[in-house]
């Protein structure tokens, strides 16, 4: 896929896009079995059971991370989204972990459910670390918001496809201008 995020924001990338909202049965993690079923997918669970609880904290912290590439987009923080992401990775334990090379990397120390959160958001403060964050945004149009890796030179994609998206906006702002003239 061309706009998919490299590396480890790629994996943020695909559980921001496990619902999507243009389609009529566009949760694929809507059950807490299809959230572990995609966590083990991804090498992100072991064979922890996922419960109810669980589940409902996996879709919050999703649209908490849908509402950051937003702000890649052009949108205001909020701050409920930011509490969220600070909560979520206190209780997944994220602590540094120091590798080969010099580098560090933030690691969960909670398992289960919390601890693969912890890796979503310690793939997002990589990303944002090696200045590959701000190209991940959620598309502009509101019935759409898929995330997409923006690979423009000067980095103002708005939409997750031109060719779509891009067109319905055009589209909708030429109606309203034809409108507001007569």
């Amino acid at each position: 896929m061309a706009n998919h995020a490299p590396g480890s924001l790629g994996l943020v990338q695909d559980f921001v896009n496990t619902w999507e909202l243009d389609e009529p049965d566009g949760e694929r993690i809507g059950t807490p079995e299809a959230l572990g079923a995609w966590l083990r997918e991804r090498g992100l669970l072991s064979g922890e059971r996922v419960d109810a609880a669980d589940h409902a904290l996996a879709l919050e912290l999703r649209e908490a991370i849908r509402g950051l590439l937003f702000v890649n987009n052009g949108r205001r923080a909020q701050a409920r989204d930011v509490a969220l992401l600070n909560r979520v990775a206190s209780e997944s334990g994220l602590r540094p972990r120091f590798v080969a090379g010099g580098q560090v990397v933030l690691e969960p120390g909670a398992s289960g459910v919390r601890g693969a959160m912890g890796t979503l958001l310690g793939a997002v403060s990589a990303a944002m670390r090696e200045g590959t964050w701000a190209r991940l945004k959620a598309c502009a149009d509101d019935g759409c918001q898929w995330a997409f890796y923006d690979r423009s030179k000067n980095r103002s994609g708005h939409w997750c496809s031109m060719e779509v998206c891009g067109n319905r906006a055009k589209a909708r702002q030429f109606r309203q201008r034809r409108r507001a003239s007569h």
